[in-house]
């Protein structure tokens, strides 16, 4: 695909519209010179008997459609980018458009925002209009993974609730949006040693929240859980510092079961969140950490 940014194509593109635009008036030109057949003005064909094809010339009104349509296509082409790299002489691009209508809208949107940059978290709760916006941002920006409600789905957390695996302050949940996360478990089965030895760590994690489990693995299990106590704990409580999951609540962010935490231990897993520093101003990210942090409360900041 790397070719596809040489230089080279650009040229290709511009030689091969300008020839398309030379060749349509070529072929207008010639359209235009023919003449009505001296004899019957037939081209000789006939089907069926009597259908005899004729050679009329093209109707005045279709030559004038087609001048109008070159002569558009010319002067479309002059104005607006359309020849290779050329950006015309009006400068448009799309991206410049949608730059100059967020230019635009943040420019109106400036005062308000101002005001709530002055505001800590549990203040904009209190705010409809903040947390009207925050919805909006949350809805255009986070809903495609954490869901419309920010309950989240398998391997997309439940934002609602108190589980956070980086930490659930509105300066964490504001570190988050803007940075991203990367939550990286390695495959961890050739530090625990066999395959059974894997069963066993899988029902000792088990244990660990009182889920079902088998008593005689998990206790075989848990000394080799010490090739997991570097990133969850030497309890399983988790490492916000690194991302690592409580394995002692029974919130499952992959699967619950001892089979899925045996695929986890022998496969792993990579987690990643976007930046969006690049996407969201800090004022904006502001007002949608407020709102995040809202949605986690136990008894939520009722906006007024």
């Amino acid at each position: 695909m790397s070719d596809f940014v040489n230089g080279g194509w650009a040229l290709f593109v511009a030689g091969v519209t300008i020839l398309g635009l030379v060749f349509c008036v070529v072929l207008l030109v010639i359209a235009s010179k023919r003449k009505v057949m001296a004899n019957d003005n037939t081209t000789g064909h006939v089907w069926d008997e009597d259908l005899r094809e004729l050679n009329n010339p093209l109707p005045r009104w279709w030559m004038w459609l087609f001048v109008i349509t070159i002569v558009f296509a010319a002067a479309y082409l002059t104005f607006y980018p359309g020849l290779g790299t050329n950006p015309g002489t009006f400068k448009w691009s799309s991206t410049g458009q949608w730059e100059a209508e967020q230019d635009k809208a943040r420019a109106a949107m400036a005062p308000l925002y101002a005001k709530f940059t002055a505001m800590p978290a549990a203040e904009l709760a209190k705010d409809s209009q903040a947390m009207g916006i925050g919805e909006r941002l949350f809805v255009n920006n986070c809903a495609g993974c954490h869901g419309s409600d920010a309950r989240g789905s398998k391997g997309f957390p439940n934002l609602t609730d108190n589980d956070w695996l980086w930490g659930g302050e509105p300066e964490k949940i504001v570190e988050t949006i803007v940075k991203g996360r990367n939550g990286m478990m390695p495959p961890m089965a050739a530090a625990v040693g066999t395959a059974e030895d894997v069963r066993n760590v899988a029902n000792y994690v088990l244990s660990l929240s009182g889920s079902a489990h088998n008593s005689v693995a998990a206790q075989l299990g848990k000394a080799k859980f010490g090739a997991c106590a570097a990133c969850h704990g030497p309890e399983g409580k988790g490492t916000q510092a690194m991302g690592a999951p409580n394995l002692t609540d029974k919130i499952w962010l992959h699967g619950w079961g001892e089979d899925a935490i045996v695929a986890m231990v022998n496969g792993g897993k990579n987690n990643v969140m976007p930046a969006h520093e690049k996407r969201l101003s800090p004022e904006q990210i502001h007002v949608l950490a407020a709102y995040v942090w809202n949605l986690s409360q136990t008894a939520r900041v009722a906006a007024k």
